[in-house]
């Protein structure tokens, strides 16, 4: 098996002084000739920077992050405006509606701010105790948590999350915050107007958005919804909305309104879904919506032209993959959530499973291609946060939660999330994730936008890891030795997110070629691996994981799976050493298994070394213990879109 240590030329300066993994394996220079050097040399011009169009380096982001104009986030305490969650992003220090002093490690290239388009507004009225919104019952028995605060303010909080999951939130209150009344418009033309305020092109990007909350009785299928488009379109019109007669939550219902602002405007918009592991198995059906409604032709083209990528990991569980629907992949379960829908009001069964996972969906969208002519699942992978605090923060030494309840204090590792008959979801379950690559020409919104429509992303757990992956037909090793791998994947092949080309005569099978930098200032790599799905003859659907790149010299044992690759984590003083691992892996990988008849695609997932979770940072800090069964340490990791290969018709 293929095994190559490589070096980036655009983060060579920033590893000059990292440590890298052992000679053995790494490429030699061979005996050169003029004529082989020549023909390596892939520029166009003398100076390889020039003449270049394809994207240099992947820009951060995070494309789902609530503030306090979110009803559940303001009851939950936050205080802080999207102006606050904006100077955070951009690298900027604020205090937190805990009264804590915070900085991110790096500033961002682009932020969302993603509050819920039902009920914006809401919070700030409450909060005020506006006395019309008062003689409702259910404004007046959250108001009086909120005036009690701490532990009544969050039980508020969850109880109107399960009120509105559940469709029983009074239409009259919810209507004063709806599209269609003043207190909206006015507040809707204010989010505009901060995302103008900090949009910066070339420096930093302010998306404008919101999210779609969709709960068929607490089961999730919300939608972040991202404008490539500033205030002169956005402007026309206000957010969609999901309770009826105005909204709806059906998903077909908004891919109209997206329809319609796109007519009405001239402008663009996309919609990310998130969170299929809280949807008790709707987020992607395989023959008919939760209503009975089957799949037809309309439902799988305008599921793919809306919703190009989706959010795989985030702090409400990582969406990746499940170790039931994956018993093979050692990997799988990293940050399962898993017990019921959003508002536990449901507890989680086997057989709803393989409509939430990322990779059981993009399996079942070779199916649905198959049957309907369209994929409707072919999309690329990111993280977010989700975080309601107003504050991106998804490094494990940094993570301020999902709601001010949670910022930073010593017993929110053992006190319960969320609580009920059906299950309970401690506050060490939550997921320090994650974070969105793009592979955008310049920071704007219309090149990030378009990066999220061709699918040329990737998302990661926190740590910013750079990770490149091309599909071609005759990569070779030399690729990689060029040191400017992109300009021959570019040229030669496609990058994640997209198709196959045509096979050419002769050619066998597909290879690819993957290139993985650490974080500059994170852990080592431990392994990179292409996991592979695909559709049989029968219709039947697989998978398969293959490692393809490793640090160290460590071979794979008889049942083909690679050793560890062990563990410096010092628990007692929440600290790690990169003394094993690699800063740097890259390989050109044939699939052994090909078959020129079937569908398949292939995405990359990469793994660092094992780190200190969030909970040893807490623990330390605070010097306390790890209650029992809370894990010490996690291993960082990345996702990129999938290449996919139709065979010829």
């Amino acid at each position: 098996m293929t095994r190559v240590i490589f070096a980036a030329a655009a983060a060579m300066a920033l590893l000059a002084a990292t440590p890298v993994a052992s000679g053995e394996g790494i490429a030699t220079p061979g005996h050169a000739t003029k004529q082989s050097l020549s023909a390596a040399y892939t520029g166009k011009v003398y100076s390889p920077y020039a003449k270049r169009s394809y994207p240099e380096r992947p820009l951060w982001g995070d494309s789902h992050l609530h503030t306090a104009l979110s009803m559940d986030a303001g009851l939950f305490g936050n205080r802080l405006p999207p102006r606050d969650a904006y100077r955070f992003a951009r690298g900027e220090e604020v205090v937190s509606s805990t009264g804590q002093a915070v900085r991110l490690s790096r500033p961002l290239d682009w932020l969302v701010v993603a509050d819920h388009s039902d009920g914006m507004g809401f919070f700030g009225d409450l909060a005020a105790g506006k006395p019309d919104l008062l003689t409702f019952e259910q404004a007046a028995r959250w108001s009086k948590g909120l005036a009690q605060g701490g532990e009544a303010s969050v039980q508020a909080a969850l109880d109107l999350i399960g009120t509105f999951s559940q469709g029983k939130m009074d239409p009259k209150l919810l209507g004063l915050y709806s599209p269609g009344s003043k207190i909206y418009k006015n507040l809707w033309e204010k989010v505009i107007d901060d995302a103008e305020a900090f949009n910066d092109p070339g420096r930093f990007t302010a998306l404008i958005g919101f999210e779609w909350t969709s709960l068929i009785n607490g089961n999730n299928m919300h939608r972040v919804v991202i404008f490539r488009d500033g205030a002169v379109r956005t402007r026309q019109v206000v957010p969609y909305t999901t309770q009826t007669p105005i909204g709806s939550p059906d998903p077909r219902d908004l891919w109209k309104y997206m329809a319609s602002y796109e007519e009405q405007t001239g402008g663009e918009v996309l919609a990310i879904p998130h969170n299929g592991n809280l949807s008790n198995g709707i987020m992607f059906p395989l023959e008919a919506q939760w209503n009975g409604t089957e799949l037809d032709e309309t439902y799988v083209t305008q599921r793919d032209k809306w919703e190009p990528i989706y959010e795989a990991t985030q702090i409400k569980g990582d969406g990746e993959a499940h170790p039931f629907l994956s018993p093979d992949d050692e990997f799988a379960d990293y940050g399962t959530w898993d017990i019921g829908n959003l508002d536990v009001s449901e507890a989680k069964t086997n057989e709803m499973l393989a409509g939430e996972y990322a990779r059981e969906a993009l399996k079942r969208g070779l199916q649905i291609e198959t049957r309907l002519g369209t994929n409707p699942y072919k999309f690329g992978l990111i993280g977010a946060t989700d975080s309601h605090t107003s504050l991106a923060t998804a490094e494990e030494d940094n993570f301020f939660g999902k709601h001010a309840g949670y910022e930073p204090k010593p017993d929110r590792m053992s006190h319960p999330f969320m609580e009920n008959e059906n299950g309970r979801i401690m506050g060490w379950q939550m997921v320090a994730s994650g974070l969105a690559a793009v592979w955008a020409t310049e920071n704007t919104r219309e090149a990030i936008f378009d990066a999220m429509l061709r699918k040329e992303v990737y998302g990661t757990t926190g740590p910013r890891m750079s990770v490149r992956l091309f599909g071609g037909w005759d990569f070779t090793e030399q690729d990689l030795n060029s040191r400017m791998p992109a300009i021959v994947g570019y040229e030669r092949g496609v990058p994640m997110g997209g198709d196959l080309r045509s096979m050419p005569e002769g050619a066998e099978a597909p290879n690819f070629m993957v290139i993985a930098v650490r974080d500059p200032i994170g852990a080592n790599l431990d392994r990179v691996q292409i996991i592979k799905g695909w559709l049989d003859a029968d219709g039947a659907t697989h998978e398969k994981v293959y490692d393809v790149a490793w640090s160290g010299d460590r071979k794979p044992g008889a049942d083909g799976k690679l050793p560890a690759v062990g563990n410096t984590v010092d628990v007692a003083n929440a600290n790690w050493t990169n003394t094993i691992g690699a800063s740097e892996l890259g390989t050109v990988w044939t699939d052994p298994d090909f078959d020129p008849k079937q569908k398949a695609f292939y995405y990359v997932r990469v793994l660092e070394i094992p780190t200190p979770r969030w909970t040893t940072y807490d623990a330390f800090r605070y010097g306390i213990d790890l209650p029992e069964g809370v894990p010490a340490t996690t291993q960082e990791r990345a996702y990129t879109a999938p290449i996919w290969f139709t065979p010829p018709s």
